[in-house]
């Protein structure tokens, strides 16, 4: 088959390469050039497809009509999207003879939007995956090909997680490329009544509210850790970044939210929550390098009895 291959980030590399070990007859990959203001910790699309030989287009906009053209003459009979960041116009997705295809990192019709693997940790999931669906011009609503679960562990992060998605997305392939290939692959529509939408995160999400449980807390450290932006607070009027934290199941005592109640060598540094308590375990002043927090504490002469926030 001649395919048109949108994609980027790990998944992205993942499924063009499954399709170029399958031998598909791919005649363009579209992907985007990497913004310098992002930590790109994954491997890159473009690099893939030149490595091959295949032809890459990295456009701002892919669906002005220069480029629109250029992907009718490729004349694909399918065009597949593999976290790829744009939406498609119906104009686009009308070219291929036989459809469009997104990989789409949760269970949909939950999770849909963009940074599905970010809010499935903020929101406390204990299950997710990736799923093919058919494009429309409504994002991530087409019908579903196929799906692929994911168990959340407890000490995951965005990191962790997407890794795990990026071996579900390429298992999900192996298994269900033969039916595409031979037409009859499932086609199962959405059931809206379950759709939950969800936007960008952006960094000033990542500020820490106290007054929440501590569990909740844990789950927006680790949602948006190493290599993401990173959860925060603020101590003597400076951005203090949480790299890791526990929540340690400990009852609140009437303590008030972003009281420090121990500094603990070789543990970390304990604070109240609405509910419970977290302990912190590495730390940095925006500026400044990261410690562990019982180091950083005693660096910075922190003590018992502060309040962050």
């Amino acid at each position: 088959m001649k395919l048109v291959v949108f994609a980027y980030h790990d998944i992205g590399f993942e499924c063009l390469d499954f399709l170029i070990q399958v031998k598909e007859e791919i005649v363009a990959v579209v992907t985007h050039e990497d913004d310098p203001n992002e930590e790109i910790w994954f491997r890159s699309v473009a690099d893939l497809g030149r490595r091959h030989g295949l032809p890459v287009y990295t456009p701002k906009n892919p669906n002005t009509p220069d480029f629109i053209e250029r992907i009718r003459k490729a004349d694909p009979e399918i065009i597949f999207s593999f976290y790829y960041r744009q939406l498609l116009s119906n104009e686009l997705l009308a070219i291929p003879r036989r459809g469009a295809m997104n990989l789409h990192g949760s269970l949909l019709p939950r999770y849909r939007g963009r940074a599905p693997v970010n809010w499935a940790l903020v929101n406390g999931e204990t299950e997710t995956g990736v799923t093919l669906h058919h494009m429309v011009e409504k994002a991530d609503a087409g019908d579903i090909v196929a799906q692929r679960r994911v168990a959340i562990g407890q000490l995951d992060t965005a990191l962790t997680l997407y890794r795990k998605l990026t071996r579900a997305a390429r298992e999900l392939m192996e298994e269900i490329y033969t039916a595409i290939q031979a037409g009859d692959a499932p086609r199962i529509p959405q059931d809206a009544r379950f759709a939950t939408k969800f936007g960008a995160r952006h960094p000033e999400d990542g500020k820490i509210d106290w007054n929440k449980p501590a569990a909740v807390i844990y789950n927006l450290v680790r949602a948006v850790t190493h290599p993401y932006p990173g959860a925060f607070t603020f101590a003597r009027e400076r951005k203090l970044f949480v790299w890791w934290a526990v929540a340690d199941g400990a009852e609140s005592r009437g303590e008030a939210p972003g009281t420090i109640l121990s500094i603990e060598e070789g543990t970390g540094v304990r604070v109240a929550a609405g509910a419970g308590r977290l302990l912190l375990k590495r730390l940095q002043l925006e500026g400044e390098e990261e410690l562990s927090a019982d180091l950083f504490a005693g660096r910075w002469e922190f003590r018992i009895g502060e309040r962050l926030g």
